[in-house]
């Protein structure tokens, strides 16, 4: 039987750690849909607390706000989505399925798998049309008479659409920037590669409002900012890259289009787009709204319309490239009995770790499970913790390992005779003594940085 490869593992760690579970799976699941389990749930909420205080909580630049996931339809007229957001699709005769005609090249024929779409014998491809990517629903009680709208594909719309609104509520001025988190959803012809591309995800975006005479100085501020942000929560430089846009690739409104991508095990995928926009946007809402929504400086008396630099990332992407890259198979010394062994170990950063602290005692008795208890208390009204007293310590610490807890708090026989416990390390599997009321600024420390 061959060896799993990375991302198979990664997979099986997901599932049986609790980080992800296929969507629907007692009926057999739901393709491209995904339920986040007790650790996937805290991880995605640590990667969007991170971004939120960094983009907006952090900043006095930028506010946030939360808009409806449905919109009215003229909202999608005037941005462009209903014409344009399309994939080109092709079909299978013989076996019914259905394709992406751009990436014919990256797929297998369900007949054969070792062979493209259009390879084997059987296949009868039809010519390509445009499948347009958002899901409709109706709204109203009777589905024949209701008026028919869209579940958002993005989140930016709902920033634009409230740029006068949050000018007019707040005292905030150009430059500033108006970020959302939330849900979007697109009817993906082909998901794939995990999480990667699902019909339902999390984004992180950011609309910059600026005057146009210093967006391109805005645009290079804000792609740096964002590339280095994935650097300081642990993603290696190798396997992290920002690929700026050729001339061909930009659309006819942009003034540059950068990505951050990231090597992931089948190869190099999007996980941010920055993108100057002009002032694109506002243009087409006040064409399709009749709405003013250009602004006026009272300073300089000038009215202008902004221009638009939006760093948009995919919430649910990040999580995959931070598993991905924290991810590894170490082969190691056990530290109960001294054998060669291989651990799997997520060395998640401690901002994005689900749980911060693990506390053990080393047996059940001699008063150790009632000072664990203690300890573990205290330290939940602080942080996400985690007691365990089932099973021998070192088991105890691998499987706090495989979850990517920092560091593991053991009460032992010391304990009661100096009151002090054992921190271990998650990287280093280093060991030291720290004095019960130290504990809480010990971790602290550490898991700020």
């Amino acid at each position: 039987m061959p060896e799993p490869t990375v991302m198979e593992k990664i997979v099986s760690l997901c599932k049986r750690r609790g980080f992800i579970y296929p969507g629907s799976d007692i009926y057999g699941g739901l393709q491209g849909t995904w339920d986040y389990g007790p650790l996937g749930v805290e991880l995605l909420r640590n990667i969007k607390n991170a971004w939120w205080r960094d983009m907006v909580t952090g900043r006095d630049d930028v506010v946030g706000i939360e808009t409806a996931i449905l919109m009215n339809r003229t909202v999608w007229q005037a941005s462009g989505h209903e014409v344009n957001f399309t994939d080109p699709l092709v079909d299978c005769k013989a076996c019914k399925a259905r394709f992406r005609a751009d990436q014919i090249d990256e797929s297998q024929c369900p007949r054969k798998p070792s062979k493209k779409p259009g390879e084997h014998t059987d296949c009868q491809l039809t010519e390509a049309r445009k499948f347009n990517m958002m899901l409709k629903t109706t709204l109203g009680p009777v589905e024949e008479s209701g008026q028919e709208v869209f579940l958002r594909p993005e989140t930016a719309q709902g920033m634009f659409v409230n740029f006068k609104n949050v000018c007019d509520s707040t005292r905030i001025k150009v430059p500033f920037g108006i970020a959302q988190m939330g849900k979007s959803f697109r009817n993906e012809i082909t998901p794939k590669q995990f999480i990667f591309r699902s019909r339902e995800f999390e984004q992180m975006e950011m609309e910059f409002f600026c005057h146009p005479s210093t967006s391109l100085e805005w645009y290079a501020t804000w792609r740096d900012a964002r590339f280095k942000w994935y650097k300081d929560l642990g993603i290696k430089s190798d396997k992290l890259r920002l690929r700026e846009h050729a001339k061909e690739e930009l659309s006819h409104y942009s003034q540059g289009t950068s990505d951050i991508e990231y090597l992931f095990p089948w190869g190099w995928g999007e996980l941010e787009g920055i993108a100057h926009r002009g002032d694109y946007d506002l243009k087409q809402h006040m064409q399709y709204s009749g709405k003013d929504l250009s602004y006026f400086n009272d300073e300089t008396k000038e009215r202008f319309i902004p221009h638009v630099i939006e760093p948009a990332a995919g919430a649910t992407r990040s999580l995959l490239a931070f598993l991905c890259e924290a991810y590894e198979d170490q082969k190691i010394v056990d530290e109960e009995s001294k054998k060669e062994d291989t651990r799997t170990v997520l060395h998640l950063h401690p901002r994005l770790a689900p749980v911060k602290a693990a506390i053990f005692p080393l047996v059940k008795k001699d008063g150790m499970p009632e000072r664990a208890m203690a300890i573990y208390k205290d330290l939940q009204k602080h942080f996400p913790v985690f007691y365990d007293e089932k099973g021998a310590v070192g088991r105890r610490y691998r499987r706090q390992d495989e979850a990517g807890t920092p560091f593991c708090l053991t009460i032992d026989g010391q304990t009661a005779q100096d009151n002090s416990v054992t921190v271990r390390d998650r990287d280093s599997m280093a060991q030291q003594r720290v004095a019960c009321d130290k504990i809480l600024l010990y971790l602290l420390e550490r898991l700020t940085v």
